[in-house]
């Protein structure tokens, strides 16, 4: 790989502490801090990604040359490695600085399209803002972050990207379920990458701080790159940036439901200004559909973050964004409206989206109650949501028919249930005949719209108990599969999650324990 590539843009631009103490701390006045990776000894590879590495710009990887820079050792001479400072609201209450406390910053490269992205390990040792923490990562949570974000990636949804996945050697102390019994597990290192890291909380930080001078350089230096279709200058250029935060975080929103995907901590520090999906945590891809489904246990018994929820609390987060930025823009009336908008944008663009996954050519009258009657049907009847549109899809395939359906494909024995299954099918021809395109046509929508294969928290818990054990074919199954999510490559991963799973920790629920 050619790291002499790799830049400090941040380190530049704004004041910083080049103590390298990573003692945990306050750092007033300061968006970031210098500091070092431990380092580890004996790293082992399990994974690197060729194909990112080559459209970032970092090119071939030599393990024998490589490997140690992929777990924070033997850093080249031209990289200052760095942590930053950011503030939030965790559980819907202020937190104060937080900041990167597992995340180092080895700076930013440019592939030859010019094309920026910012790389940093995950895992690679304390920084001072680990609040008492060891800054390590275990082997479970390191596969999840690998694996979900390259998932994303390929599902089409705005995501940060894994480069490598790595052994460090070392052992680490967690207590997966916050059950007073802590275990030593395997630790590793994942690098990831993205065209920024930039979250709500960043700016959060400034104004709690009530550094305004450098709000308006973060807000200046973060429009100048990567915004550039914003070209307005002074409050309307601050404006705009607003509005176009809120477009791309109901976007993202949108494409998580499309998905199925339940990110579980959407802390206001864990929101991306890019509208990416960030911090692959104690996440799940719904398998029973469930407005209110959690899978983070430190969500209970509230439900803060449930998969129904997301819109609304991301709206929450923009509130708490606004005003953060209020210092600057200093137009009320504005902020408000921008966030009332809010929710209009994100129920079209969802509503929109349900249209594709039902293979409708668009939005009509009477759309609110057929989707209100399907959301009711897959809750009262406990139906997969991935595989419920793939088994819809097969009609199209004139194979199988709607009796079919109701009494194979969903295993609707109950009378009482499938009669109510019937009545929807009923309902959806009828919505079908409204259409002005082809059947042919509806089946494409459905096809691009519709994964067959989602990484399920039961295929990522086998994967990391083979991986436990030296173990990398499941590993290899996995990475085919969600490299290509409308393509069912492996039927076996096609089914509901299996009785044995329910319940263990790690399939369905989750605790923050990294």
């Amino acid at each position: 790989m050619n790291l002499n590539q790799i830049k400090q843009p941040f380190t530049e631009q704004f004041p910083g502490d080049f103590s390298g103490d990573t003692m945990q701390r306050q750092t007033p006045k300061m968006l970031f801090s210098t500091v070092e990776p431990s380092g580890f000894e004996n790293p082992e590879l399990i994974i690197f990604n060729q194909k990112l590495s080559d459209e970032i710009g970092l090119g071939q990887f030599n393990e024998k040359s490589d490997l140690n820079f992929l777990v924070g050792t033997d850093l080249p001479q031209n990289i200052k490695t760095y942590a930053t400072a950011y503030a939030g609201h965790q559980f819907g209450n202020w937190a104060g600085q937080l900041g990167d406390g597992r995340a180092i910053y080895a700076g930013e490269i440019k592939n030859d399209m010019g094309k920026k992205s910012e790389i940093q390990w995950k895992g690679a040792g304390a920084t001072p803002y680990s609040r008492h923490a060891d800054g390590r990562a275990v082997l479970r949570s390191s596969v999840r972050e690998y694996l979900m974000s390259e998932a994303m990636f390929h599902l089409k949804v705005p995501t940060t990207r894994a480069l490598s996945l790595a052994l460090s050697g070392e052992n680490v102390v967690r207590d997966i379920m916050y059950s007073g019994n802590p275990q030593y597990e395997k630790g590793a290192v994942v690098i990831r990458t993205a065209e920024s890291f930039l979250r709500f909380g960043h700016f959060e930080l400034l104004a709690a701080q009530k550094e305004t001078d450098t709000l308006k350089k973060l807000l200046d230096f973060t429009v100048k790159n990567y915004f550039p279709e914003i070209i307005s200058e002074g409050e309307q250029k601050y404006q705009e940036f607003f509005t176009a935060v809120c477009t791309k975080t109901a976007d993202l929103m949108v494409e998580w439901y499309r998905v199925g995907f339940v990110h579980g901590v959407m802390n206001t520090d864990n929101m991306s200004v890019l509208g990416l999906s960030i911090d692959f945590g104690p996440y799940s891809m719904l398998d029973e559909y469930d407005l209110n489904f959690t899978p983070n246990t430190t969500d209970l018994p509230g439900r803060r973050y449930a998969f129904g929820k997301q819109g609304q609390i991301a709206q929450w987060n923009l509130w708490q964004l606004a005003n953060s930025l209020f210092q600057v823009i200093k137009d009320e009336k504005f902020l408000e409206k921008t966030l009332n908008e809010f929710g209009t944008y994100f129920w079209k663009k969802h509503d929109e989206m349900l249209c594709r996954k039902f293979g409708f050519e668009k939005l009509i009258s009477g759309d609110d109650d057929f989707f209100s009657q399907w959301q009711s049907l897959m809750q009262e009847l406990s139906l997969d949501y991935t595989l419920f549109f793939n088994q819809l899809e097969s009609h199209f395939n004139q194979k199988t028919t709607f009796e079919q359906l109701q009494k194979i494909s969903y295993g609707l024995i109950d009378d009482e249930k499938l009669e109510k299954f019937t009545s929807f099918l009923s309902e959806y021809e009828k919505r079908l005949s409204q259409n002005s395109i082809s059947s042919e046509e509806s089946k494409k929508l459905m096809q691009e719209n519709n994964p067959k294969f989602t990484l399920r928290n039961y295929l990522l818990y086998q994967c990391i108990e083979e991986l436990e054990h030296g173990k990398r074919d499941l590993l290899e199954k996995l990475i085919t599969a969600l490299e290509n999510p409308y393509e069912e490559k492996f039927p076996e991963f096609s089914v509901k999650r299996p009785d044995g799973f329910e319940g263990v920790a790690g399939c369905s629920m989750l605790s923050c324990s990294s």
